[in-house]
């Protein structure tokens, strides 16, 4: 038997015309490229997301058409994340940090027929535009007085709203309807694109609306680091508005002076983003000897934060949220704020918690099998190769049925390439991807274990653990480390403290130390460049 109730199809643009009435007030606040700060409430965005969308239209956009963005946090990023979708058109976020090949393969492959882009990436595009498709139309997000001489014919963002109505009836349409894409940067071969819908991009708004509350509630104001180019940063332009919380978007600074000041100007209250953003926000708080003001919960994705850091700021006394996810997810799959029963639990434990990567946000179901596929127990001791399901998990690769086959398991799942444990009461912690673990003489090591642990050390900013080859064991682990400002820890001092931990068939058989560690195209430690650049590194028990 069914139920009788009524089928309305969920849509991105209900939220933004839900957040216009029923929080009005509050508002977006960015650090815009032409160099201010620009407010405006909802109920002011959604206004201009209507003209947006009119505009749009005029342009001969249409249902289904992907368009593109190459753009940072602020207000016309947002306004279009609603208006694109909202004529059942998909938005389709670019990474601003892939290289030139990337960037002009995934703008084919999508097939834009439109690209909004902000000042700073002008120049960019003007220099890849031979490589682009001719036919590909161009809008440079400013005003009259802030548009540049370019070479891209380019049209005026500002000058697009002019004279649109202010009011627009949302077109109706099923609510598998495409609504987002956004590519993997990858590791080996081309990015692959995840297609998201207007029904799982709801639902994921609420997911995680229910899953937060603690920053997602109206009048809170929500710091994304994380970009709107990055899995639509995590999330927050739906989850925010659907919630009243307000957000400030920091535009291209994203140093940690430049958000300590943002943050300490608008009382920025729960601010998201990877950790390697949160080590220079940690550097400029122990330079103040201050946190900004109103700043207590940080949410930290994207790769896993070493406990050292989780630490230092839940002893300054800021909450943190260990949460992980994929693009392939919408993206967030945990979130690690403690439930209400291990709050007051002893230091050690609750640290030790929060360096999990937290519990499934509901509609996110889990699962770790053997190589053979076999599932293996939740009781935090048995390791496998992690796979998900749910509403917000992707049904397959955009236009690549290979990468698809290769995705899933023959039940369905979508194979993360993680490997996890998962105890009894669901809370999950990655031990390392499948291609970072090191197999040692037939026994694994985690680079993930080794980083974290030196991570501690008060002279180490960053680090990281990589497999080299060894002629003995096939594989050894190498650390690479970049020490503090004006500081070099004694390499003998970095064994010490490992040995505490690990056993000596663990211990790295080397230490370098560099400058500064190599990122991926959405801001992690890119391990793949470091295996190309130590790749002919030979081990002092090898030589």
């Amino acid at each position: 038997m069914k139920g009788m109730m009524m089928m309305r199809p969920l849509k991105i643009a209900d939220i933004l015309e839900y957040a216009a009435l029923a929080h009005p007030t509050s508002e977006i606040v960015s650090a815009r490229t032409e160099g201010d700060i620009h407010r405006q409430s909802y109920e002011q965005t959604a206004r201009r997301v209507r003209q947006l969308g009119h505009a749009l239209r005029g342009l001969g956009i249409e249902p289904g058409d992907r368009v593109a963005t190459l753009a940072w946090n602020g207000y016309r990023h947002f306004e279009l994340y609603y208006a694109i979708s909202g004529i059942g058109s998909v938005c389709h976020t670019i990474n601003p940090r892939l290289a030139a090949e990337q960037l002009t393969y995934i703008v084919h492959h999508a097939a834009d027929k439109l690209l909004f882009l902000d000042l700073t990436f002008v120049p960019i595009i003007e220099r890849l535009k031979g490589e682009l498709p001719a036919d590909l139309r161009y809008v440079i997000m400013t005003d009259r007085a802030h548009m540049p001489e370019n070479s891209l014919d380019a049209l005026c963002y500002e000058e697009l709203l002019e004279g649109q109505p202010e009011v627009m009836d949302w077109p109706e349409f099923p609510e598998d309807t495409a609504a987002g894409l956004c590519y993997t940067s990858g590791t080996t071969g081309h990015p692959k694109g995840t297609l998201y819908t207007q029904r799982s991009t709801v639902l994921h708004a609420m997911m995680i609306a229910v899953s937060l509350p603690g920053a997602l509630q109206e009048g809170r104001k929500i710091l994304p680091v994380v970009p709107l180019f990055h899995v639509n940063a995590w999330g927050l332009p739906y989850s925010a508005p659907l919630a009243g919380a307000s957000l400030v978007m920091p535009g291209p600074h994203l140093d940690g002076a430049s958000l300590f000041e943002l943050m300490d100007k608008e009382q920025v209250y729960s601010a998201w983003g990877v950790p390697t953003v949160w080590l220079g926000l940690l550097a400029e708080i122990k330079k103040r000897d201050r946190l900004p003001l109103g700043f207590g919960d940080v949410v930290v994705g994207g790769s896993a934060a070493p406990r050292s850091m989780i630490e230092a700021f839940e002893d300054a006394g800021v909450n943190v949220c260990h949460a992980w996810g994929m693009t392939e997810m919408s993206p967030v799959g945990t979130q690690g704020n403690l439930p209400s029963y291990l709050q007051d639990a002893p230091r050690e434990k609750r640290m030790a918690l929060k360096a999990k990567q937290g519990r499934p946000v509901f509609g996110v179901d889990l699962k770790i099998v053997d190589e053979d596929g076999n599932r293996l127990p939740h009781d935090g001791q048995h390791s496998g190769i992690l796979y998900v399901r749910g509403n917000t998990v992707t049904a397959g690769y955009y236009n690549n049925e290979e990468a698809t086959r290769e995705a899933f398991d023959d039940e369905g799942w979508f194979g993360t390439g993680d490997i996890a444990t998962i105890d009894e009461h669901g809370f999950l912690t990655i031990t390392d991807r499948a291609k970072d673990l090191i197999k040692s003489g037939g026994e694994w090591i985690s680079s993930l274990d080794l980083e974290n642990v030196v991570m501690s050390h008060p002279d180490v900013a960053n680090c990281a653990v990589i497999a080299v080859p060894h002629p003995k064991w096939d594989e050894r682990p190498l650390l690479i480390v970049v020490p503090e400002e004006g500081k070099k820890p004694a390499v003998s001092d970095l064994m010490d403290l490992l040995s505490e931990h690990f056993a000596k068939w663990q211990l790295p058989d080397d230490v370098v130390f560099v400058d500064a560690l190599p990122l991926t195209a959405t801001g992690k430690v890119s391990k793949l460049t470091l295996r190309r650049q130590f790749a002919e590194h030979v081990l002092p028990d090898a030589k």
